[in-house]
Order: C-alpha cells, then sequence, then structure tokens
C-alpha cells in the first residue's frame, strides 16, 4: 500500500497511532472502487471510525490521571458494561483462582482489573489493542498500580504476532473477545471464523460477546448473529451462553472427546 496514502490517513489524530496493518485492510475494502484516491481515503477514514474511535471519547486520547471507573464511562462499551463487571467476571471465573487473561480488541478494558481482585482470581492480564493511545493509558495505569496488566498495539488482523502471544502465556489462558467481531466483519468477511478457529485450541476457554441492544437508544437489535452461533455450536464445546446488561456471551472451549 502506498505510504502516502497511509500518512494521510494518520494525519488524524484519533488514527495516528494505529497500526498499518488495520489501515491498510480498511483501504482494501475501497482500492478497487472506480472513486478518486481522496474519496478512497475519505472512505476508508469512516470505516476506521467505526470500528475504532466512534465510541472512544477524546478525553482518552491523551494520558489521564483518573480512576479506572471514569475512565470506564469515557468508552460506551465499558459505560454499559460497568455495572455488571463483578457478575460477568465471577461467572466466566467460578472455577479459576488463577488465569492467564488475553483481551484481543480491549478498548478500555484493561481499568476493569480490579474486578478480577474482586472476584478472587489472580490474573495476569494481556491487553491487544490497535489504538495506541488507549495502549499507552493502560499501560500508564497498569505500571502506576503495580498491576501485572501488559497492553501491546497490534491489529488482530496480524494474527500470526497474536497467535505468539497467545502461546507464550502460562496455563490456564481465557481470551476476550468483547464486541469486537462486527468490526471485524466489517472489515474482512468471516475473518472472526478464521481467528477464533486457531486460538481456540491453544486455550481453556474462549468468551465472546456481542451488543443486543444499541448503545443510544437501548433498543433491542434486530441483527442476524446466527452464523456465528451456528459456528461455535457446530465447531466447539459451549461451556456457558448468559446475557448482561445489553451484552451477550458465549463462553465455549475446544470440544473434549475424553468425555
Amino acid at each position: 500500500m502506498n505510504k502516502e496514502i497511509i500518512k494521510k490517513i494518520r494525519e488524524k489524530r484519533e488514527f495516528s497511532q494505529l497500526p498499518e496493518k488495520d489501515i491498510e485492510m480498511a483501504f482494501e475494502n475501497f482500492a478497487k472502487r472506480q472513486v478518486s484516491e481522496d474519496e478512497k481515503i475519505g472512505l476508508t477514514k469512516e470505516l476506521l471510525r467505526k470500528n475504532f474511535s466512534a465510541f472512544v471519547s477524546p478525553k482518552l486520547l491523551s494520558l489521564k490521571n483518573k480512576e479506572p471507573e471514569w475512565i470506564l464511562r469515557k468508552h460506551i462499551s465499558t459505560r454499559e458494561r460497568l455495572p455488571f463487571y463483578k457478575e460477568i467476571y465471577k461467572r466466566i471465573f467460578s472455577k479459576y483462582k488463577k488465569a492467564s487473561v488475553l483481551d484481543l480488541g480491549s478498548g478500555i478494558n484493561g481499568f476493569s482489573f480490579n474486578f478480577f481482585k474482586e472476584v478472587g482470581v489472580d490474573v495476569k492480564y494481556t491487553a491487544i489493542e490497535s489504538v495506541g493511545q488507549l495502549v499507552d493509558l493502560m499501560n500508564f495505569y497498569f505500571k502506576k498500580n503495580k498491576l501485572n496488566g501488559n497492553a501491546i498495539v497490534l491489529s488482530l488482523f496480524e494474527k500470526e504476532k497474536v497467535l505468539k502471544i497467545i502461546k507464550e502465556q502460562e496455563k490456564p489462558r481465557i481470551v476476550f473477545l468483547f464486541k469486537v467481531i462486527d468490526a471485524l466483519e466489517k472489515t474482512k468477511y468471516n475473518y472472526s471464523k478464521e481467528l477464533i478457529s486457531e486460538i481456540v485450541p491453544l486455550v481453556d476457554k474462549f468468551v465472546l460477546s456481542f451488543p443486543t441492544r444499541s448503545l443510544g437508544n437501548r433498543k433491542r437489535f434486530n441483527v442476524n448473529r446466527k452464523w456465528i452461533l451456528d459456528f461455535v455450536k457446530d465447531n466447539f464445546e459451549i461451556l456457558d451462553n448468559f446475557e448482561i446488561g445489553g451484552e451477550d456471551y458465549l463462553v465455549f472451549s475446544k470440544r473434549n472427546f475424553n468425555k
């Protein structure tokens, strides 16, 4: 991809620290359009905005010495989850006292770290996130509070690098993919299935979530999730499925053929 195009896209502050891979994948959706280069760049920016910055307060794009709950309220996704974190994590970690958590497309979910402690699980937390400013924000928080957490700037489309990071973590390994599949699918059709298929054999538990209600008026979505639900049911062992706070959680693992 033309480096000049990447440079133009990164001129916007919200995209300035995005991995090249995410920009390339987004631009590829419009590369063959019979429109001008400027129009392609505009379309790419709009897709990137929908995927990475539409629900993030601009206040998060610079380091702030704020309390975790203040930060969690500045991202629409975690704001909705905030009243329910303890209940969600208690259910996910019901049989665990210790785990390596890999949070893919984490946003600012690393600021929920104290909820791991509240449910009695010792977590080594690794966030993989494309928005570099959010990665800086989480790492500032982890370091300041001496928490066993780390955030990495990496595109989820750099699959081999993601898999390598997962393999390096101690077992048991639990992967989060919270409200990310829609963004992945907008960029590359069926990539979610590809990514999940390669991760699940490496981990003890995979937790997938997606919204069931709109962020604005809280009306229930009329969205067909059958494609991903059928994929998981056909290929993996479902451990739990629950809805809390307008978010549906599907917990699964590789099939246990010794049962």
